[in-house]
């Protein structure tokens, strides 16, 4: 009995052992609670830092902080093991991209009290301000430590090698913050670490990054992209033996080639060496590399075709090749890529056809592929209904090429889609509900610049929720389309040039709420605008070229970019500008040529101090420029032209040091042209002063403007010489200094939408015709000084202006010779030296400017033949008329005038030469006594005769008086 009963007591001992253990293991009814010690450190943590979004409510009192956000504590001891205080309002934008909500971080300092969690493994504040502190050393000696998250939370300094101290951890992310690092010395000690992010901190002096990291023993990932690396360590082998994933990305690698150790991480999944500057082909010792996943070469200078052995890499899910120097088709070998899920081949010139391509990847590709991105690839043919069969399409981009005829109704079977690229092509045809009936994930869609029709039902409610709709320059009917209403979540929407017509959709600025950027520009829009102060989301407004009236409306104070041109907007702009004038704009741009404004430009102008630039050009403004212009700083292009402004340019514009471009053409200023304006723009690249009533010298200092490339003074009343100087002008003695074209003004947008963009552009008279010049303009170069008083001789620096594509001197005073080394100006298109007092003859080089296809020399006194160049028989008569010039294509032959002075053996004159002088002299003396006293003489013996001479003689001097006066 005895027996039973002990052995019934060890059974209940054991049921209740098991049933404890059970508690503790599923952890839902045993819960020690929090230490009374930590619980105020945490309290103490808390008192340093602000909470605007109050993540942190739940830290008061003296409850159990086990249960406080972002803590999480040991069931059985009470102590707090993690803190995770990550800004949870992180978004992804774009892959690898994302950015914290501002209004949700904690900002402050780390308080040192947290070395008393002593138990503490894991500590995650990323993406916080912590306002450009260093990273507290303490951390350092945090010593139980396996998890360290700094990312995104504004550091900066040094990294504190007491971190090197941290011998547990295996996870160590300080990205994104304004780190640098002097040596890796410090990483060597964890030897634990698994996961090290260093992407965004600057390594440039960090020279041993690459024989510290490859010994690291237990490294899986690392990422040090974006860290301004320059240059690869001689390294046969890397000991990277346990690494899968490498991030080298955006370094700008002066080694031109990748170096081979990399092909000897066998079990790499992901590699990344996008940005940076290797060239040459693409390398086969990737092929190695047979376990990657991930295969990024992006933005370099590779050179080649897309390799057949690709196939080889089966594992591959992601592939980007994105803007190198790729040519060739894409091969057929490609096909077996059946893991493929994203393949970007963006800028390659493939010289393929889409369908063709589409026939590639319709076997087993087509089964999972979810991103194809072709932009700008050379693709042309039809889009086929082969395109159907990618069933699991998030994203299509074929944008920018030179796809034709319609889009196949196949598109509405991609129910996965959420991204469709498919503008700047060449597609025509009808977009209807049937192409979109199951594309219920769509939240972008660009077709614009095609010549597509949309034409749906006028009650048609889409099966999707769009964030983009670009439509530029498709037809989508006369009606603002109703549907739109309904797209609640509407960030951009371009329907430029799409056929509009009405009033404008106010109603869409309260249904869409989230609309950040709106261009229904070129539109037969009319009507007035209402206020639109309450659009408070809206950052981008364009209304270019419709027929809206009556006065400006109120604008809120967030709005970026309003392009109004081209309308009939009247009235002053008083109401406008001033209405808030205590409080401080976001406006960057701000466009209003075109219309019929007027009055005087207000003076409270100190509201607008974003303000990068500002185009009135076209109006009827009158007055001076008021003073408060000067405030804006920010200030990069002021176009003013054609107005009837007047006075003098004000002091204060002297503080606007960013102006690129100047433009007050044809309007009434008056005054010198100011000298400073060569002291205070250095980046001045476009000068236009042209039709005003400036008088006075070219000012010196404008020499000093080395950016330079269109200066026009033409029409006013300047005067005295061109500065000697003026070879300095640097910009217009370089050919081609600059890569692009345009001169852009980026700016940011919202998130999703990324940067936006502003083209310059300037109205230039070239060769006697104004164009404007925009996508262009940084490749034009000229200099207009004519109908002013210029004179003297022309600098010979002036030919050292090689770029210079147009020079017209023409209406001055000049004098002297062209200068024989006009011929090195290459680079000449147009030349107007007309109406001037050059003499000697044309210089001979002038025939070796191959460009040239506008020239005016006529009006001057210019001598002697006209080479027989073709280059210069080849203009009109017009072009030589008014000189003393001779030989084609003037209908005068060139004889030989010139009468040769020979000499004999001993360099003596010929004898009959010389007796032909002397007769020559005698005969003028002669003719010249004789002449004079036949009319002097009857003039003194006949008082009759002085008295109407004399006459005659005031009468022709008050009449020159009255034509200068006239004149000037």
């Amino acid at each position: 009995m005895t027996g039973v009963l002990v052995s019934t007591l060890f059974l209940f001992q054991l049921l209740v052992i098991a049933a404890i253990s059970m508690s503790f293991c599923n952890g839902n009814s045993y819960h020690v609670g929090c230490l009374e010690s930590e619980r105020e450190v945490l309290l103490r943590f808390k008192q340093d830092l602000q909470d605007p979004s109050n993540r942190l409510a739940s830290w008061i009192g003296d409850g159990d902080c086990c249960l406080w956000a972002g803590v999480i504590c040991d069931d059985v001891t009470g102590h707090i093991l993690e803190l995770n205080l990550r800004n949870p309002f992180n978004y992804y934008v774009q892959p690898d991209q994302y950015e914290a909500n501002p209004r949700s971080m904690l900002v402050g300092k780390v308080n040192p009290s947290l070395l008393d969690l002593e138990h503490l493994s894991y500590l995650d504040l990323s993406f916080n301000d912590f306002q450009g502190v260093q990273i507290p050393r303490f951390i350092g000696s945090m010593g139980n430590l396996k998890y360290l998250n700094l990312s995104g939370s504004q550091f900066g300094g040094v990294i504190p090698h007491q971190l090197g101290n941290l011998s547990s951890l295996r996870y160590l992310d300080l990205s994104r913050n304004f780190l640098y690092v002097v040596n890796f010395g410090w990483l060597s000690g964890l030897s634990f670490l698994e996961h090290l992010d260093f992407s965004y901190v600057n390594l440039s002096k960090a020279s041993d990054w690459l024989l510290v990291t490859h010994m690291l023993p237990s490294l899986v990932e690392l990422d040090l992209s974006n860290c301004q690396l320059h240059h690869f360590p001689q390294l046969p082998v890397a000991n990277f033996s346990t690494l899968t994933t490498l991030d080298l990305s955006h370094n700008q690698f002066d080694n031109s080639f990748v170096p081979a150790w990399v092909f000897g991480l066998s079990r790499l999944h992901f590699l990344n060496l996008g940005y940076n500057n290797f060239q040459g082909p693409i390398p086969e010792g990737l092929q190695n590399l047979t376990s990657l996943k991930h295969l990024g070469l992006p933005f370099n200078h590779f050179s080649s075709s897309v390799p057949k052995w690709f196939d080889r890499l089966t594992h591959l899910e992601h592939l980007s090749l994105s803007y190198n120097s790729l040519e060739g088709r894409i091969p057929r070998s490609m096909a077996r890529l059946c893991n493929l899920r994203r393949l970007y081949l963006g800028g390659a010139k493939l010289n393929q056809e889409i369908s063709e391509i589409l026939e590639i990847f319709s076997g087993c590709v087509s089964n999972g592929l979810e991103t194809l991105a072709l932009p700008s690839s050379s693709i042309s043919g039809h889009l086929t209904d082969q395109l159907g069969k990618f069933k699991n399409l998030d994203s299509l981009d074929l944008s920018n090429n030179s796809i034709v005829g319609p889009v196949p109704q196949s598109l509405g079977q991609l129910s996965s889609l959420r991204v469709l690229q498919l503008y700047l092509n060449k597609l025509h045809g009808t977009l209807s509900e049937i192409h979109f009936a199951n594309l219920t994930k769509l939240s972008v869609v660009l077709v614009g610049a095609n010549k597509l029709t949309l034409k749906v039902k006028r009650d048609w409610i889409p099966p999707f929720q769009l964030i983009e709709l670009g439509l530029r320059s498709c037809d989508v009917g006369s009606r603002f389309p109703l549907w739109l209403y309904s797209q609640k979540d509407l960030q951009f929407l371009d329907l430029f040039n799409s056929g509009i017509s009405g009033s404008f959709p106010n109603r869409l600025l309260k249904s869409a709420s989230q609309l950040y950027l709106l261009d229904l520009g070129h539109n037969q829009i009319h009507g007035e605008l209402t206020n639109l102060t309450k659009a408070s989301q809206l950052s981008y407004l364009s209304l270019i070229a419709n027929n809206l009236s009556g006065s400006l409306p109120h604008i809120s104070s967030n709005l970026t970019v309003l392009e109004l041109s081209g309308n009939s907007f009247s009235g002053p702009i008083f109401h406008f500008l001033c209405y808030a004038i205590n409080e401080t704009m976001k406006l960057k741009f701000l466009f209003l040529d075109r219309n019929i404004l007027q009055g005087k430009l207000p003076d409270c102008w100190m509201s607008y101090q974003n303000l990068m630039a500002l185009d009135l050009t076209n109006n009827k403004f009158t007055g001076n420029l008021p003073t408060s212009l000067g405030s804006l700083s920010s200030l990069v292009s002021l176009h003013l032209r054609k107005n009837r402004l007047s006075g003098t340019i004000p002091i204060s514009l002297k503080n606007c040091t960013s102006l690129m471009t100047l433009d007050v053409g044809e309007n009434e200023f008056l005054g010198h042209i100011p000298s400073w304006f060569g002291e205070r723009f250095s980046r001045m690249v476009v000068l236009i002063l042209r039709s005003n009533n400036f008088h006075g010298p070219l000012p010196t200092e404008l020499c000093a403007l080395a950016f330079l490339q269109i200066l026009d003074v033409a029409d006013n009343h300047l005067s005295g010489a061109i500065p000697n100087c003026i070879h300095n002008l640097t910009a217009m003695a370089t050919v081609n200094p600059f890569t692009g074209n345009a001169i852009e003004y980026s700016f940011p947008l919202n998130s999703t939408i990324g940067q936006g963009s502003v083209t310059e552009q300037a109205l230039v008279v070239i060769k006697g015709v104004a164009a404007d010049y925009n996508e262009i303009l940084n490749l034009v170069r000229i200099i207009d000084v004519s109908k002013n008083f210029f004179s003297g001789k022309l600098p010979m620096g002036l030919t050292n202006l090689k770029a210079l594509q147009s020079l017209n001197l023409s209406n001055n005073i000049f004098t002297g010779r062209i200068p024989e080394t006009i011929g090195a100006m290459r680079s000449l298109e147009s030349i107007d030296f007309s109406v001037n007092k050059f003499t000697g003859e044309i210089p001979q080089s002038m025939s070796s400017l191959t460009f040239l296809n506008h020239l005016n020399l006529s009006n001057n006194y210019l001598t002697g033949k006209i080479s027989s160049s073709t280059q210069l028989q080849s203009f009109n008569v017009s072009c030589f008329v008014g000189n003393d010039l001779c030989g084609a294509p003037l209908p005068k032959n060139c004889t030989d005038q010139n009468v040769s002075i020979h000499e004999d053996e001993n360099g003596e004159e010929d004898e009959d030469e010389n007796d032909v002088d002397y007769w020559l002299y005698a005969s003028m003396a002669l003719g010249f006594v004789v002449g004079f006293w036949c009319f002097i003489g009857p003039l003194l013996g006949n008082r009759r005769w002085r008295y109407k001479y004399c006459n005659f003689l005031d009468g022709v001097g008050d009449r020159i008086v009255s034509f200068v006066r006239i004149c000037t």
